[in-house]
């Protein structure tokens, strides 16, 4: 009797006041995802050149090495952008807030940095070998951390697109970080040398094309913005992007060409990524139905919403 009772209750009509958005859609522009895409890349470029130094491939620690000193260099510009002066980052080190990612964010970008500098310096001049050596172990240490912690800061938020997504996303950016390294490496390191860098670029490509599809998935309605708009576009540009830039380094094994070609791919696709899922978590946070149907559904199942 129960069940044909509740059969018989209309579906609920999601709405706001007004039909207005719950949300305030993120301020942040362009150089934020590019401030993931760099950041990313420079924390698994670390790890490949730590793994380059231990297996004695010079031309390849010396690629990887430079990249990581580039693409940090490249995030705390836009960091400095986006803050409106560098004052304001030293601000963010005056507590250590473990629970927030912000703060723990902010003191691995300081330990990161300093570390990814003093590695690439004898790779640039030949000075402090050993020094340099040491830079790279603790900078190689703390790479996968850095490629990863932006999906958590962002996935902390109340925005359905990113805050649903949180058991995904961090798997997505390491996939993108990783292919994009790995695709960098092996357009600049010499063949004989590039076979780890090809490795982990198309291990890269196939964890960010299978941790995306399963995002989109399990995200159910609240994936919808990764179908439509620019975040939909962008989203399909990315996987045709990686799908081509793992085909050509794959097939062109060591052929500097195909690596070239296949790198610039992966690079690009890395980029549009991390662009779709900025532009989704716009578009969820103008969505009102994202933001309430998930809000109720946690208060009929017992549970506190997001961000109460």
């Amino acid at each position: 009797m129960k069940a044909r009772e509740e059969l018989m209750v209309p579906k609920a009509d999601v709405r706001t006041y007004y039909d207005r958005p719950v949300l305030k859609a993120p301020v942040w522009k362009w150089y934020i995802p590019a401030y993931f895409f760099t950041g990313g890349l420079a924390g698994a470029s670390s790890v490949l050149g730590l793994g380059a130094q231990l297996t004695g491939r010079r031309a390849l620690r010396r690629a990887s090495r430079v990249a990581a000193f580039a693409g940090i260099g490249a995030s705390a510009g836009l960091l400095v952008v986006d803050l409106g002066r560098p004052s304001r980052f030293h601000n963010m080190l005056r507590v250590l807030k473990v629970t927030s990612p912000m703060s723990v964010g902010s003191w691995l970008l300081a330990a990161y940095g300093p570390a990814a500098g003093v590695a690439a310096v004898p790779e640039i001049t030949g000075w402090f070998p050993r020094l340099g050596a040491v830079a790279g172990v603790a900078a190689g240490v703390l790479g996968p951390a850095v490629t990863t912690y932006t999906a958590v800061l962002v996935s902390d938020t109340a925005i359905p697109a990113w805050h649903e997504a949180h058991a995904q996303l961090p798997y997505v950016f390491a996939g993108g970080a990783a292919a994009t390294a790995g695709g960098l490496a092996a357009m600049c390191a010499p063949a004989a040398e590039a076979g780890p860098a090809r490795r982990l670029a198309l291990m890269g490509a196939a964890l960010e094309l299978g941790a995306t599809q399963l995002m989109e998935e399990r995200l159910g309605e609240a994936g919808a913005p990764y179908h439509e708009g620019e975040a939909g576009r962008l989203t399909k540009l990315s996987k045709m992007l990686v799908g081509a830039g793992a085909v050509a380094i794959a097939v062109g094994r060591k052929r500097r060409t195909p690596a070239v070609v296949g790198g610039g791919l992966l690079v690009a696709g890395a980029l549009a990524e991390r662009m779709a899922v900025f532009h989704a978590g716009k578009q969820s946070a103008r969505d009102p139905a994202a933001v309430v149907a998930p809000q109720r559904r946690r208060l009929a199942a017992g549970r506190t919403p997001t961000g109460i």
